[in-house]
């Protein structure tokens, strides 16, 4: 079955960087575009970014742009995420999504911007 395995998070001061990583396994990670998405505390589930089969076409929401860099590793099925100059209100749990939408999806890791 489809198994998403976050890992990286952690507490990080504002400015700060982590870098987030997803290990994909039970389906053809290659045929999938692959997305991240956040839950805030108290908020609802917040599409991030997505990356398309090959990586060819990416896409973030506004907020993230120029900050969160998304790739991935077909030969090793995993997905990454480069966060930079983190902010407060980036502080959320992150899942990594196979397909588009919010399922199916991993564990989270849980990123925290706090000073």
């Amino acid at each position: 079955q489809v198994q998403l395995v976050e890992s990286g998070g952690g507490l990080v001061q504002p400015g700060g960087s982590l870098r987030l990583s997803c290990a994909a396994s039970g389906f053809i990670f290659s045929n999938y575009l692959m997305s991240w998405v956040r839950q805030a505390p108290g908020k609802g589930l917040e599409w991030v970014s997505r990356i398309s089969e090959r990586g060819g076409h990416i896409r973030y929401i506004d907020s993230v742009k120029g900050r969160f860099t998304i790739s991935r590793d077909n030969a090793r099925a995993t997905l990454d995420l480069q966060m930079n100059s983190l902010k407060p209100e980036d502080t959320a749990v992150y899942y990594c999504v196979k397909g588009w939408g919010f399922e199916p999806r991993g564990q989270g890791t849980q990123v925290t911007v706090s000073s």
